[in-house]
């Protein structure tokens, strides 16, 4: 018979981790054989309250649980984080297109995220440290509002340590416990130790911090088909149905929701 895509499959909680005061990872332990590949989302349903679209922050190799990190801004979400290690939720997925690792490989990969924009490409930072001998050199470059915003601080250093790996945090507002950058990630993408000619730039986060780091990309000699944009914002039913993620000729959902500046670059409209 064949499965119904509105039907979703059950996943238990089974751990809860506190990021920042509005910002929880659930560690997701399926009923189902579930996989995914970096970059893809799933629909995250809570029985009752409804569904809203997700990309998993965890590494696509690990089978038998994912990670969702969910900021607390809606009906759903607050109510996602209301819920206890134990609970069930419901999932329908993947959907999209994930990031196309294959052209990364050989190609330094300059990974720039802002705010919880980080979480799904951990995924794809877990993707490129387990095949990390054929990727030149990967580096990440991260801006939260403050030092209380930044989320997997726990994990950092552990990503720092791969010789191939090259880290920068900054927040936009310091405190005397900040010893680090002070200003908008795009402050930290100048003296990148990277190879132009054999570079990929892959940006997530909110649509204005988006913009303005696709235009610094440019700026820097990015040319616009090596620069990938994860379009998640207006998604909502997850299967080209409702329409609320078209973008120009796209629909997100469907057609992304990673997609290259090339792709998008002539819609006038894709950073609102």
């Amino acid at each position: 018979m064949k499965k119904n895509i509105y039907q979703p499959s059950e996943a238990i909680i089974k751990d809860i981790i506190r990021e920042t005061s509005l910002i929880k990872t659930f560690v997701l332990r399926p009923k189902e054989a579930f996989s995914f590949r970096t970059g893809q989302f799933i629909e995250l349903t809570v029985p009752g309250h409804g569904e809203a679209p997700f990309t998993p922050s965890s590494d696509p190799g690990v089978k038998d649980r994912f990670d969702v990190t969910i900021v607390k801004a809606g009906c759903v979400t607050e109510k996602l984080h209301s819920l206890k290690i134990g609970d069930s939720l419901g999932i329908r997925g993947p959907y999209g297109k994930g990031y196309p690792l294959d052209k990364f490989k050989g190609k330094d990969v300059l990974i720039v995220g802002g705010g919880v924009g980080l979480a799904p490409l951990r995924s794809l930072l877990y993707s490129l440290f387990g095949d990390i001998d054929n990727y030149n050199k990967v580096v990440l470059r991260y801006g939260a509002r403050t030092a209380a915003d930044i989320i997997y601080k726990n994990l950092v250093p552990g990503w720092s340590k791969n010789k191939k790996t090259d880290v920068m945090f900054t927040v936009d507002v310091g405190d005397p416990s900040w010893q680090g950058n002070v200003g908008l990630v795009t402050t930290i993408l100048k003296d990148l130790p990277i190879d132009l000619n054999k570079a990929v730039g892959v940006v997530c986060g909110p649509p204005i911090m988006m913009k303005f780091v696709t235009l610094k990309l440019l700026e820097l000699g990015f040319k616009p088909q090596d620069i990938y944009l994860s379009m998640e914002k207006s998604m909502s039913c997850g299967l080209g149905k409702c329409g609320h993620c078209r973008v120009g000729k796209f629909y997100a959902c469907k057609d992304g929701p990673v997609f290259t500046f090339e792709e998008l670059k002539d819609v006038h409209d894709i950073w609102d």
